[in-house]
């Protein structure tokens, strides 16, 4: 059994506009989808990507704003990607565009929608007018 090596982190902010590029860099470079994930931050969403290569993880790392988040879907580069992504979309309200396929917010049975960023609500939650 070889010595273990310990795993090597990078970690890199870069712009929503630049992930399909970077992201099609990695994979040529012989990367591989790790995770992906959101984190709720003061104003926006933090969106997570981390690659593997021989013991050294990539991460790039997205801020996107609370209201309306949008980013380009990479899973047309890693298909199971979408799984991540429609995750993110249920539970953040992240719209991914040219989602390989996109559970339209059915990936999750939850209570409410977009639980973890209530300020992305679509407005299908909102009270209807009407009389009672």
């Amino acid at each position: 059994m070889g010595e273990r090596k310990d795993l090597i982190q990078d970690i890199k902010a870069i712009e929503a506009a630049d992930l399909l590029s970077t992201v099609m860099d990695i994979k040529s470079d012989g990367y591989r989808l790790g995770q992906a994930c959101a984190t709720k931050t003061e104003g926006g969403v933090d969106i997570l990507y981390t690659f593997e290569k021989d013991e050294t993880l990539k991460n790039f790392k997205i801020s996107l704003e609370d209201k309306a988040p949008e980013l380009q879907s990479i899973s047309g580069i890693y298909w199971a990607a979408f799984i991540y992504e429609n995750e993110m979309h249920d539970l953040f309200g992240v719209t991914f565009k040219n989602l390989a396929l996109d559970y339209g917010g059915h990936f999750f049975k939850i209570a409410s929608e977009t639980p973890w960023n209530p300020a992305a609500k679509s407005g299908a939650d909102t009270e209807k007018g009407g009389e009672a």
